[in-house]
C-alpha cells in the first residue's frame, strides 16, 4: 500500500493552451466557491489549547544556522515568499495555506542549507503540499506550473513534492501564527467590544499583518506565537476602537498569553508596524506626483496607522 500522495498525470495530447486556460477559470471560480467549515467550538480554545500549541511550536522553528545566513542575504527568501503569497491570493486559497507553505519552505532549507536548482518549483511544491492539507479541492500541480510561467513540468513538481516529504519525514502540519490567531482573538474580545462585525475585522486584518510578517526575513527567528500577538496588538491600535488604558491591558493579556514580557512584545509590534509603514511608502512611490506630497503628510509615524484606511 502506497502513501504518496500522487495526482493523475495529464494526457500528453492536452496542448498548453488547454492548461493555460483550465488555470484562469480555476482562478475565476476559486473565490466564489464555498468550503463547509465547522462553527466555532469554545471547549477546543483557551489556555490548555494554547499551552499545548507554544509547546510544539518550539519543535517547528528553523535553525539559528540558517536564519543567520538567509538575514544576510535575504532577497531570495523574501522573492519566493512574495511570489507564494501571490500564487495563494490568486487561486483563493485557504488564509492557512501561505503561512504554512512558507514554514514547509523554510524547514527544508533549513534542513538542507541548499537552494534548488529551480527554487520556484521548491515554492510551488510546498503550496501543494499545504494546499493538500488545508483544502477539500486542492491546487493543482498544472495550474502551479502555470502560475510559473512553465519555468517546470508536473513531473518535476510532483518529484519536488516527494523531496520535501522525504526531507520533512512527512511531519508537515506545522504550527504557524494562523493557529494562534482565534484564541487570541477570542481571549482579547472577552475583554473588550465582542461584537461580531469588530472580531472579524480585527481577524482579517490581524492575518494580513501576519502574513507580511511571514514575507520579511526579519521575524523569521521569531516564534508563531510572538509574531500572532504582536500582529494582533498591531490591529488592536490601528483600529483605534479602544482607550489607551484598554489597550496596555490588552497588551499585556497578550503578552500573558504567549509567554512573553511585555517589552518584548512591544518591540515586535512597533516592528510590525514599521514593516506595515515601509510597504506603504514603497506603493505611495507608484502614485501622481500631485498627490504625493498628501498622501506622505497622512503616513507620518506619529501614531499607529490606522488599518481601516488601507484596502487588503
Amino acid at each position: 500500500m502506497s502513501l504518496w500522495c500522487e495526482e493523475v498525470e495529464a494526457e500528453e495530447s492536452q496542448t498548453q493552451t488547454e492548461v493555460t486556460q483550465a488555470h484562469q477559470n480555476h482562478i475565476n471560480l476559486g473565490g466564489s466557491s464555498q468550503q463547509l467549515r465547522a462553527a466555532w467550538d469554545p471547549t477546543v480554545s483557551g489556555h490548555r489549547v494554547i499551552e499545548r500549541l507554544l509547546h510544539v511550536e518550539e519543535r517547528y522553528m528553523p535553525s539559528m544556522l540558517y536564519i543567520a545566513l538567509i538575514q544576510r542575504d535575504p532577497e531570495r527568501r523574501e522573492e519566493l515568499a512574495k511570489w507564494a503569497l501571490e500564487v495563494c491570493c490568486d487561486f483563493g486559497c485557504d488564509e492557512a495555506v501561505f503561512p504554512s507553505s512558507v514554514s514547509l519552505m523554510d524547514r527544508f532549507l533549513s534542513a538542507s542549507l541548499s537552494v534548488p536548482v529551480s527554487p520556484y518549483c521548491l515554492a510551488a511544491g510546498c503550496i501543494l503540499i499545504a494546499s493538500k492539507l488545508t483544502e477539500c479541492e486542492n491546487v493543482t500541480a498544472d495550474s502551479l506550473c502555470a502560475a510559473a510561467e512553465y519555468s517546470f513540468l508536473p513531473s518535476s513538481l510532483r518529484d519536488m513534492e516527494r523531496v520535501i516529504l522525504a526531507t520533512l519525514r512527512w511531519d508537515t502540519a506545522a504550527v504557524t501564527p494562523q493557529d494562534f490567531l482565534p484564541h487570541f482573538v477570542a481571549s482579547v474580545s472577552d475583554r473588550g467590544d465582542s461584537e461580531g462585525e469588530l472580531i472579524s475585522t480585527l481577524r482579517r486584518h490581524s492575518d494580513t499583518l501576519a502574513a507580511m510578517c511571514a514575507c520579511d526575513s526579519r521575524f523569521l527567528g521569531a516564534p508563531p506565537s510572538l509574531v500572532a500577538a504582536a500582529s494582533l496588538n498591531c490591529a488592536l491600535r490601528g483600529l483605534g476602537n479602544n482607550g489607551p488604558n484598554q489597550l496596555l491591558l490588552m497588551s499585556e493579556a497578550l503578552a500573558e498569553l504567549c509567554m512573553t514580557e511585555p517589552a518584548v512584545l512591544q518591540c515586535y509590534s512597533e516592528m510590525i508596524e514599521y514593516t506595515l509603514r515601509q510597504r506603504l511608502r514603497s506603493g505611495l512611490q507608484q502614485v501622481p506626483m500631485e498627490k504625493e506630497e498628501e498622501l506622505e503628510e497622512s503616513e507620518r509615524p506619529g501614531t499607529p496607522t490606522d488599518m481601516r484606511e488601507i484596502d487588503f
